[in-house]
Parts: C-alpha cells; structure tokens; sequence
C-alpha cells in the first residue's frame, strides 16, 4: 500500500461503529489513543455485547463479562462512552431496525468522522470475513447513504473502514504499548481462544502486524483506513 494519504485532522468527534467488543482493539486502537491525547472526543457504539464469543461460557455470564472488557479496553485509550445496543452476536443483519438505530446514534452524537468495520468479504485470500462484520458495515453505509439522500443538515464529513485496503494511514508509532494494552484488557476472551499464548502475547502479536509500517511510510508503524465516504476526497 503506497502513497496513503494522512488522515484528516480538521475534526472533533469520531464514532465507532462495529459488531462486537474487541473490534475496535483490533485495527482502530492505536488511532483512538493519538486521537484521545489530542484532545479529540471518540465514542464507541457496540451493535452487540459479544454475548456468543467465548467457548463454554453461556450468554447470560458472556454478554455482561465482555461489555466490562470492552469498557475497561476503552478506557485504556481514552474512551469514557461505550454504549452496546443488545442486537444478537451472531446474528446481525442489516435489517430497518440496525439502520435505525445507527442513524439516531449518528444524530445524537454529530460526529464529523465515522469509523466502521472492515465490511468487505475477505482479509486477504483464504481468510473469509464474518458475517456479522459485513451485515453491519452494510448498514452503516445504507444508513449515512439515507442521511444524505434526506438532505440530513450535519452528515459527518467522512466514513472509513478499518480493513486490508487503507486509503488514509494515522502515525501510531507513540501508542504502540497503549493499544496492546487496550486489545490485551480482553483477558477472558482471549484466554480461551489462545489458552496456549498469553494474552499479552497474543495482543502483541495483533497489534504488530495491525499497525506494521507500510511501503512509503519510512518505517513509521500506522493504523489504516479505508475511506468510504464520500468517496472523492
């Protein structure tokens, strides 16, 4: 990926938008964190509280074990409002309802950047996405493509993807330790899906080759977005 433009800076409050607790930590954190210490305001809304992620654990102890990861991680990057609007892990669509609800939280919170999940249908060749990540990057687009057509006053100024085919690239090369901190606070569920790597290793790990200096980035590690809309910029 060369030539990746920089992220814009002439903004003051970002909403993130995805599935389940931990996507934010996966690709976005780093970001979140330079952006918190400029003083920038973020806030997480959750379709769901990740109540069917972990092996063994039953819904009713998952969902509420996983909203207090994702809070605790949030927090370690500067980001005090988490909000989980109880949809079902698992089984997001892109249904009137889902739509609903993310226009009014992009109505109430009027942001001028929006960050979603990675909604295309693979990572990279063999590593197929999940169907919760592109029913619900779906919704998103649908959902700001109908504040437009409805001449909505304050549709924020960009949406972009945290995925495989960065347009724009954030220098992260300072929040490096805090955003393996962030991925590493989802202790349970990462202890049972690596049980044989700890934690922070595996935080490590993800946050290595997330944030890993692209082609032209003079060795600078950077998160990457994918600029979705509008997509002249």
């Amino acid at each position: 990926m060369m030539n990746l433009k920089p992220f814009p800076t002439d903004w003051q409050i970002a909403l993130v938008l995805v599935a389940h607790p931990d996507d934010p930590e996966y690709g976005m954190a780093a970001a979140v964190a330079r952006w918190t210490g400029e003083g920038r305001r973020v806030v997480y809304a959750l379709a769901s509280s990740g109540e069917r992620g972990i092996e063994g654990m039953s819904p009713a102890e998952c969902g509420p074990l996983r909203e207090a990861e994702q809070r605790a991680s949030a927090s370690i990057v500067g980001v005090d409002e988490v909000e989980f609007w109880g949809f079902p892990d698992s089984d997001i669509r892109n249904t009137p309802e889902l739509r609903a609800k993310i226009t009014e939280t992009i109505e109430r919170i009027a942001p001028q950047v929006i960050l979603s999940v990675y909604g295309g249908p693979e990572w990279a060749p063999g590593q197929p996405n999940q169907r919760d990540h592109m029913e619900f990057a779906a919704a998103v687009l649908d959902s700001y493509d109908a504040l437009v057509a409805a001449g909505y006053d304050e549709v924020p100024a960009w949406l972009f993807e945290n995925g495989p085919a960065a347009t724009h690239a954030v220098d992260v090369d300072e929040q490096f330790e805090v955003a393996v901190r962030s991925l590493a606070a989802h202790d349970r569920y990462l202890s049972v899906l690596d049980p044989d790597t700890s934690v922070l290793d595996q935080a490590r790990a993800q946050i290595d080759r997330a944030t890993a200096p692209q082609d032209g980035a003079d060795g600078v590690r950077t998160a990457g977005f994918e600029l979705k809309r509008p997509i002249n910029m």
